[in-house]
């Protein structure tokens, strides 16, 4: 192990590398990046915090979660009913019918719309709804020792399902979905002060995702869920229950998803079917892939890295994203299955071996 490694290992090499982080995010960005850039930043924060999620369930845990979109859908309608709530009792009055279900031809609100009017309970419905969700569908899964690719077929299959369950439901916007908010939290959101005042609160939510995921990764759950990607049958045979120690880590990467998805809604003003569907699913799991699923950061880079690409080659080639992410994911499975976080250790053994063999060449 190097000294750097060592040396971020260490409590103090943490805090270092946290407070390193938090001067980036809250006083370096804002200074560069302009208004729009800044909120397309923050969108891709969003997916930094599903990122986490994934690599701690996928990455330690060993279940490629290819559904995740689902409970970053879940966040996101959720704080979507309530900004459009908000947004009609602004404008007509408690009980109003919000915008698009007037143009959909919807004249009274449906009754689990109605709830969504208070903040409290939307807070509590984005937190324990999919949370709930995820643990139901963990302890019928994972109780039945399904795992491996039937896993990963299983939940992508649901996040599939669920975008087309979506598409029909008028009152939830059907295809297009819902959008024009004007209000968080009675904030305007098109404030440009209130915009990087979200992007503030995505970069904060983000580091506490971190910290939460380091703080499982160090503790006895951490080492006990590596144990059950390593070997399973060995940890049953010990005595603890496998499929519950999967079924918390899956909570925790749907919750962080639903957390981001809520977010997501904001900053991005729009939140349709195309964006839980299998598609953006993929996405989050190829940006886990390139950035390194078995690292803390490496889920972080991964996800804003792809992210970044995805809207640099689709504003400069329209049609080449597509191709790209293909050619990515042949990349990083061939040439790089560690990911970007394993470039260091790479290049360590690459010079390794090289003093090796001038060693060798010189004796």
């Amino acid at each position: 192990m190097s000294a750097v490694s060592k040396f971020f290992q260490s409590k103090f090499g943490i805090w270092s590398g946290f407070a390193g982080a938090a001067v980036a995010l809250f006083g370096i960005m804002p200074l560069l990046l302009s208004g729009f850039r800044l909120g397309l930043f923050a969108q891709f924060l969003c997916y930094a915090i599903v990122a986490v999620g994934i690599g701690l369930a996928w990455g330690r845990g060993g279940m490629l979660t290819l559904g995740q979109g689902v409970y970053f859908g879940m966040g996101a309608y959720l704080m979507a009913m309530h900004l459009k709530m908000a947004d009609a009792e602004f404008r007509n009055g408690p009980g109003a019918v919000p915008d698009f279900m007037e143009l959909a031809g919807i004249r009274s609100l449906p009754a689990y719309w109605a709830p969504f009017a208070s903040p409290v309970f939307t807070i509590a419905a984005i937190l324990i709804l999919p949370t709930a969700f995820a643990v139901l569908l963990g302890l019928a899964v994972f109780k039945r020792r399904v795992k491996g690719a039937y896993f990963a077929i299983l939940s992508q299959a649901l996040a599939g399902a669920f975008a087309i369950l979506l598409i029909g439901q008028q009152s939830l916007g059907g295809f297009n979905g819902i959008s024009r908010f004007q209000y968080f939290f009675g904030y305007t959101i098109n404030d440009p002060v209130n915009q990087q005042m979200l992007y503030f609160i995505v970069a904060a939510v983000l580091l506490a995702v971190v910290a939460l995921s380091l703080q499982l990764r160090r503790s006895r759950y951490g080492e006990l869920l590596v144990a059950v990607r390593d070997s399973e049958e060995r940890v049953r045979f010990l005595g603890y229950d496998s499929a519950n120690i999967k079924v918390v880590a899956y909570a925790v990467a749907a919750l962080l998803a639903s957390i981001a998805g809520a977010l997501f809604v904001p900053v991005v003003g729009i939140i349709s079917p195309a964006s839980i569907g299998i598609v953006p699913s993929i996405m989050f799991i190829l940006g886990v892939a390139i950035g390194g699923r078995a690292s803390l950061l490496g889920p972080v880079i991964g996800a804003l890295a792809v992210a970044w690409a995805q809207t640099t080659l689709s504003e400069q080639f329209p049609s080449a994203w597509t191709y790209a992410q293909g050619l990515l994911f042949i990349v990083v499975i061939a040439l790089l299955p560690g990911g970007i976080a394993s470039i260091p250790a790479l290049a360590k053994r690459f010079r390794f071996k090289n003093n090796a063999e001038a060693v060798e060449a010189t004796a």
